[in-house]
């Protein structure tokens, strides 16, 4: 068989698998009379390209959403598949691996070791990697780069400003070239000025090709994405999409 179109087939299939797709995802803490649902029986597909804003108030589900689509926790039942992988149905260091291979985090509480270097804490997921050393220092560097603070890659992480963190985190979140970025509030502990770099910076990467989630309950930021998830109660009560063309092509 021809190998060009052996190629050509894997790709048309790849551009219709979701980056990431949930299927009646449930999550309940506690137990009996205790018994919380956080998240009830949640559909929906995301895919190669998109920006999604993840929208509810304090205790709607969103960031339960995220953390179960990041494969940070594991739901009460329901998958999460990941380019096609059935998630819940792996374990331990496989999960790890999964989630270390196709995701990247900025969280609002950055998440640093403080007494660490700037170029130690980009250093972390290559480590887990297990990149070798010598690749590991110039692809952290190559990521400090592009968020402007390689001249910063020496100093110890406690003595960087709150934007200067976050942009750190956004390095450390790159440094695998992830297909998939989550960010958590990544503007909540920051001034206008410094979180309008922050954002600026997130949707460039998504120009790029990497998907974007953002877990927010600011509405100016959310209007920034071409996708918005309303949550209410643990349950999508809105799912709306603006006119952008939405990238399929997974590559």
């Amino acid at each position: 068989m021809n190998s060009a179109k052996v190629g050509v087939a894997s790709k048309n299939i790849a551009a219709t698998v979701p980056v990431i797709e949930v299927k009646n995802l449930s999550k309940v803490y506690g137990r009996k009379s205790t018994a919380f649902n956080a998240l009830e029986d949640v559909n929906l597909k995301i895919y190669h390209g998109e920006s999604v804003a993840i929208i509810g108030k304090s205790g709607s589900g969103k960031s339960t959403l995220m953390h179960l689509m990041a494969l940070l926790d594991k739901p009460t039942s329901g998958s999460v598949k990941v380019f096609g992988i059935n998630s819940t149905k792996l374990k331990g260091r496989r999960v790890n691996h999964l989630r270390n291979k196709y995701f990247g985090f900025v969280f609002q509480q950055f998440f640093m070791n403080s007494h660490d270097t700037v170029l130690e804490n980009v250093l972390l997921p290559l480590k887990i990697a297990k990149t070798s050393r010598f690749k590991r220092k110039k692809i952290a560097l190559s990521a400090l780069e592009v968020v402007d603070l390689e001249s910063k890659a020496k100093d110890k992480s406690i003595n960087l400003s709150g934007g200067q963190k976050q942009r750190v985190c956004i390095a450390r979140a790159i440094v695998n070239n992830p297909k998939v970025i989550f960010a958590d509030e990544p503007t909540g502990n920051l001034d206008s000025g410094t979180g309008k770099k922050i954002v600026d910076l997130l949707f460039e990467l998504n120009k790029k090709g990497t998907t974007l989630i953002i877990v927010t309950h600011d509405e100016d930021l959310a209007a920034l994405c071409n996708r918005q998830i309303r949550i209410v109660d643990g349950k999508i009560v809105s799912d709306t999409r603006s006119k952008r063309t939405i990238k399929k092509e997974v590559r």
